[in-house]
């Protein structure tokens, strides 16, 4: 990880603005492009890694190729299965005017892939006059805040993440879109992660739960619910979260191993389109040192560089 001193030496702390107490920051007199230096690159991974999110207004000037090529500098870059924006290979258009996804509901950005993305890359194209936030929460400190017994516990459980329960809940697919729908709930992601993963940079103890989330395993699913709706409790709660009103040309970066998010309904019949880049991560390992199994996984689209 790199230290505060040598971050402050590339984005001096007075570019950066804390939005909340536990997580979220706004970086402030930086042009995001893929021709940053790599010490910059390094500096804002190190204020990610502690802030969790890190927001950059007044970046209209990105369009999709260059906001890939700027997501490239993170890792490589994986291919949507549902299809990237015509131009880029990474690119998904997130709530289009047709009627699409609302990703309304808390959850970790494919989750129900083994070795889920690390980092997302969000960017603001077309912004509703008024709703439409995102919360995203620390699940670092959500882990802290919960009773020492209720965290030996979440140690141990493991849990089943499904790509066919988030789409079946949250898609309101157009005719357009349907059949892509249908083709990728065929084509599911199940995956068994670890209740609680060790953070590969931070070594901090994160929880890993959301939407995706099935049922827990060898937990019967009347019990599991309950326990599940403890430790989302802890996610959820308002001092653990940061909220973003969004503008136009606005970038969110994330650590999608330490947070979850949800995008606030709210905006009505108003168009909202928001572009999103995902950066290839590592297989979670749990405390015991165990690492995320694959149960299903029938479409298999390698991560992908691009130049």
């Amino acid at each position: 990880m790199i230290e505060a001193a040598l971050i402050e030496d590339v984005i001096p702390r007075t570019h950066v603005v804390k939005r909340a107490a536990h997580i979220g920051a706004e970086i402030r007199n930086i042009k995001l492009s893929g021709d940053l230096p790599e010490q910059t690159i390094a500096a804002m991974n190190g204020l990610l890694l502690e802030h969790k999110v890190i927001f950059f207004r007044d970046q209209g000037h990105l369009d999709d190729v260059e906001q890939e090529r700027f997501a490239l500098r993170f890792g490589r870059l994986v291919p949507p299965p549902l299809g990237a924006v015509e131009g880029t290979v990474s690119i998904l258009e997130i709530d289009t005017p047709r009627g699409g996804v609302r990703a309304d509901n808390w959850h970790i950005d494919w989750s129900c892939c083994d070795a889920y993305p690390k980092i997302s890359v969000l960017r603001g194209v077309v912004i509703p006059s008024l709703g439409g936030d995102t919360v995203w929460s620390n699940t670092a400190a959500a882990y802290l805040d919960m009773p020492a017994p209720l965290q030996r516990l979440a140690d141990q459980l493991w849990a089943l993440h499904s790509s066919a329960y988030d789409f079946a809940v949250t898609v309101r697919p157009s005719e357009v879109d349907k059949k892509k729908y249908e083709e990728f709930n065929r084509n599911r992601f199940e995956t068994e992660h670890p209740v609680v993963r060790v953070h590969p940079e931070t070594g901090e103890r994160t929880l890993v739960l959301g939407s995706y989330v099935t049922r827990f395993v060898d937990i019967p699913k009347y019990d599991g619910q309950k326990l599940f709706d403890v430790f989302e409790s802890h996610v959820i709660a308002p001092e653990n979260t940061v909220r973003w009103n969004w503008k136009q040309g606005d970038v969110a970066i994330w650590d999608n191993r330490a947070t979850m998010h949800r995008g606030v309904n709210d905006y009505g019949d108003q168009a909202r389109i928001v572009r999103r880049a995902a950066i290839h991560g590592e297989l979670p390992v749990s405390v015991d040192g165990r690492r995320s199994i694959a149960r299903v996984k029938v479409i298999k689209q390698p991560p992908v560089n691009v130049v």
